[in-house]
């Protein structure tokens, strides 16, 4: 049989490297090498007569993808470029004005012009999402016969603390230790029974990248982006990295590339959206897209409006009303858990919380979704409408509806109520509506403990290890059955009492018979049991040992009508053991630390590429008005009064501001 020189050569080669080369290189020369034999195999017919289109020799290099939508629907592969000596070392070059910005294992390309922000301080996120996805692939791979392993983490050994084992536990332990799955997947590396993960909002592509080299057990990795500019340095940071085999660069609209992925063979197994604001016009696609059993990671940034800044447009983006109250973080959860829930409702699927984490100016959360006609029915029962005291912050929440059970059947039927009277029963005020909100635990404390332990005890593995410490510790000691909280200083405040020691407080309900713990939202916050009667009972108490001047009260105010009602029991403020939690004992980080100067959002991406400096200027504008305070009454002379520009002011010569005429018109101008 007769060999072309080209094939000849590419099975020489080939050859070659599949004994000296890793994959990733193997996979990068391959493709050098088609295109090099391509291009000989051209050479030589320009040389010989024209044959048959069936005799000749067909390109293998990959053409160029062809759009089947508009002009933006476009997917840009990124191949790797990396030698087979030298794999990590990247061999693309930087463009004028461009820097590079490292985060855990991945070298971002960063164009100083800012098409693409980057923002530091959503590390944490970004951490937090690849230690939770990393603890998903391990449980739903090792369903598949997959065994995932992560860099540095040490083989987890199960000590039995009995004194005495008999051989038929030796034996069985034996047995599952031989069971073990024989297919490993390691970071770096394409799992044919991976996951496959869509990025539907990628900016630079740094997300996906961590994925691609943190996360192990992938298949593929798609980088979604509308802006052709995002896309293109997607592409260019997955060959930087060296990860082109496993992510792809992806130019679409979000939410068209997850209705067109509805198909249950070509669902995604994770599906990640982080949008600058509201994330919701994607969720729709968003619940459609995701595999049966599927994880959802969902970040939301407009939280003035999830916590009652505008309850309308929540109202319209949510179907929730939001309210401000010291709550409102945990409500801000419950509410984009709750438009979960409800969308998915409508496709006879269902969400089933693993983590919801709050920090500042964004909120987090990771859900599965399953589908099941009959556990969709549980939806009205799990979710509830609060009513909040505009008065004292009691609270009450009523269950949109009812589920009772009716021995192998589940009886349905519309909730009861309200629980609340016209008025507050404990300072005659009235009461707020809000929600419907999430009324079901909001974290999956098994899963949350996984994520924990693998984080503790790898803790070189991300940068933001502490912190992800400290938050998880916290949320394994939430009540996960009790929605919403109060806080120590808002209690005081209503009543215009000192405000007592956080663990006298604690102790007090621990004392009383109430289960009592902090919550990861909000500092000095207690998630109780306790009944709001049951409270103002201690904060009673905790006055009469502290009191106020009864004489200044007003009598429309709660205080007043609650100091008016004496206490049905006494409270023992004596500090317990178990009022200090362990995350607390132990001093973990547990809030967020303002890393630099205006560390909040950054500014929103204009259309036309680069990033708006509105915000930045507005922030300027408006703080900082006075830079050196003043202390001596005599230095107002050096600022026009106001009331004399208007013709207001009667103090005349004994103004302590200026009315000197010039400088008033001086400021006019200005």
């Amino acid at each position: 049989m007769l060999v072309k020189p080209a094939r000849l050569l590419s099975l020489i080669i080939s050859s070659h490297l599949h004994h000296s080369c890793t994959f990733s290189a193997r996979q990068t020369l391959r493709w050098r090498l088609r295109s090099a034999a391509a291009t000989l195999s051209r050479g030589l017919k320009s040389m010989e007569p024209a044959k048959a289109s069936h005799d000749s020799e067909v390109p293998t290099t990959n053409p160029p993808p062809t759009s089947t939508g508009s002009s933006a629907d476009v997917v840009i592969s990124a191949p790797t470029d990396t030698a087979c000596d030298k794999e990590e070392t990247p061999t693309v070059g930087l463009l004028p004005g461009e820097t590079v910005v490292k985060e855990g294992k991945a070298s971002i390309l960063f164009p100083s012009a800012n098409e693409v922000f980057y923002n530091p301080v959503q590390e944490f996120n970004r951490d937090l999402t690849c230690a939770v996805i990393t603890e998903f692939a391990r449980d739903l791979l090792a369903q598949r016969g997959v065994k995932v392993v992560v860099p540095g983490e040490k083989e987890r050994v199960v000590v039995s603390l009995a004194e005495e084992t008999n051989e038929a536990d030796a034996q069985m332990e034996e047995k599952n230790g031989a069971e073990e799955p024989a297919v490993t997947a390691t970071v770096g590396e394409k799992c044919e029974l991976g996951l496959r993960v869509l990025e539907g909002l990628a900016a630079s592509g740094l997300r996906s990248v961590r994925f691609a080299l943190e996360v192990p057990g992938l298949q593929s990795v798609t980088a979604n982006d509308f802006s052709t500019k995002a896309a293109a340095l997607i592409a260019r940071n997955a060959q930087y990295n060296g990860v082109g085999h496993l992510l792809q660069a992806s130019c679409r609209d979000a939410s068209m590339l997850m209705y067109e992925m509805r198909g249950k063979k070509e669902r995604y197994d994770v599906i990640d959206l982080d949008p600058y604001g509201s994330p919701a016009s994607f969720l729709d696609a968003a619940v459609q897209a995701v595999s049966e059993g599927g994880l959802l990671c969902i970040t939301c940034t407009d939280m003035a409006v999830m916590a009652g800044n505008s309850g309308e447009t929540c109202y319209s983006k949510y179907g929730s009303i939001s309210i401000k109250a010291k709550y409102c973080h945990e409500m801000a959860l419950r509410t984009i858990l709750h438009s979960l829930d409800q969308r998915a409702g409508v496709y006879q699927r269902y969400i089933q919380p693993l983590l919801s984490v709050s920090v500042d100016f964004y909120i987090r959360v990771f859900v599965r979704v399953f589908t099941g006609q009959a556990t969709v029915k549980n939806s009205a029962s799990k979710q509830a409408l609060v009513y909040n005291c505009v008065g004292c912050g009691a609270f009450h929440l009523q269950r949109m509806g009812r589920r009772t059970s009716n021995g192998k059947h589940m009886k349905y039927s519309a909730a009861t109520g309200p629980p609340v009277g016209p008025e507050c029963d404990h300072c005659g005020q009235r009461h707020q509506l809000g929600g419907p909100v999430w009324a079901e635990p909001i974290h999956d404390l098994a899963f949350v403990q996984k994520v924990l332990s693998a984080v503790s005890g790898n803790p070189s593995r991300f940068g933001t290890s502490k912190r992800i410490e400290g938050m998880l510790s916290m949320v394994t000691e939430e009540l996960e059955d009790v929605p919403l909280y109060y806080t120590v200083d808002s209690l005081s405040s209503t009543i215009h009492c000192s405000t007592p020691p956080l663990l006298q407080l604690r102790s007090a309900l621990l004392h009383a018979g109430h289960r009592v713990s902090l919550s990861h939202a909000r500092k000095n916050a207690i998630k109780t049991d306790a009944p709001p009667a049951a409270i103002w009972d201690i904060m009673r108490c905790w006055e009469k040992a502290n009191p106020v001047k009864r004489e200044k009260l007003s009598q429309t105010s709660p205080a007043f009508k609650i100091l008016s009602t004496e206490p049905s029991q006494e409270a023992c403020f004596t500090v317990r053991e178990d009022a200090n939690p362990q995350s607390r004992k132990r001093h973990l980080t547990r809030f967020q630390e303002n890393p630099q100067a205006f560390w909040g959002p950054k500014a929103r991406a204009k259309a036309s590429g680069g990033i708006t400096t509105s915000l930045q200027d507005k922030r300027k504008k408006c703080q900082n008005k006075r830079k050196n305070q003043i202390t001596d009454s005599s230095q107002l002379k050096n600022f026009p009064c106001k009331k004399f520009r208007q013709g207001t002011c009667t103090n005349g010569e004994k103004c302590c501001y200026s009315h000197d005429q010039e400088q008033t018109n001086q400021e006019k101008m200005e």
